[in-house]
């Protein structure tokens, strides 16, 4: 496996033909490099928010010269994480003992850089749900599903809510412009297959968040703009 060293850990994946051509032919109607970008992530993972704050500025600077196409993957911390929720103060004293202040205090920081107000009030728990209805935006347009795990990781980080509250879930959805979110939702069988599909497919990782652009590139942990500019650079590179 052949690295390029950005400033974290980041590999490329050796190119077959077939990958060499789709990344070749990977191009929009107006001439720019489409980039394909694929995130597994939880809903409950505050570096997951910071890892998409960050990507989100590189897109910004390096939408002139890309196109872009995100995919959300579902990804399950803590799997057997109770369904009523527990409140977050808790679940980190219990899972990082003394040290779940230090940790709520760096994170504080890193989302008061980002311009953010970190929240630990509330309750915190299983993320199934999230990731049912994640996965069947996507069939709504991708856009639509970024924008929507936006409106999630902003009412679960600062403002409090629960992210196992299928009326935040749904209230949510709508913001976004999806519509039939509080229908599908009431089926908890709904979508559930599909989201273990992902999770074979996507959740082979040692963690969260994780992205990997142009099948090619990966890239792991909440890192800064400038790491996502030179992927970007470096899978335009590996096309031509």
């Amino acid at each position: 496996m052949r690295s390029l060293s950005l400033l974290t850990s980041l590999s490329i994946i050796p190119s077959s033909r077939n990958t060499r051509f789709m990344a070749q032919s990977a191009s929009n109607t107006d001439g720019k490099r489409l980039i394909k970008i694929d995130i597994s992530s939880d809903t409950v993972c505050p570096w997951c928010f910071v890892g998409k704050k960050n990507l989100d500025k590189a897109i910004a600077s390096a939408k002139d010269q890309f196109d872009f196409k995100i995919q959300w993957h579902p990804y399950l911390l803590n799997p057997s994480a109770p369904k009523e929720g527990i409140p977050k103060r808790e679940f980190y004293e219990k899972k990082f003992g003394s040290q779940s202040l230090e940790i709520a205090a760096r994170m504080t920081e890193v989302y008061r850089r980002l311009g953010l107000e970190y929240d630990m009030s509330g309750l915190t728990g299983n993320t199934l749900d999230s990731h049912r209805l994640i996965t069947w935006a996507a069939h709504n347009g991708l856009d639509k599903q970024n924008a929507l795990v936006e409106e999630l990781f902003i009412g679960y980080f600062t403002q409090g809510k629960y992210i196992g509250d299928r009326k935040f879930l749904a209230e949510a959805a709508a913001k976004v412009g999806l519509e039939g979110a509080e229908e599908f939702l009431e089926d908890p069988n709904k979508g559930v297959a599909e989201v273990h599909e992902e999770l074979a497919k996507y959740s082979t990782i040692n963690g969260v968040p994780h992205f990997v652009i142009d099948g090619e590139i990966k890239i792991s942990g909440g890192q800064p703009p400038e790491v996502f500019l030179r992927a970007f650079q470096a899978a335009a590179n590996n096309a031509n």
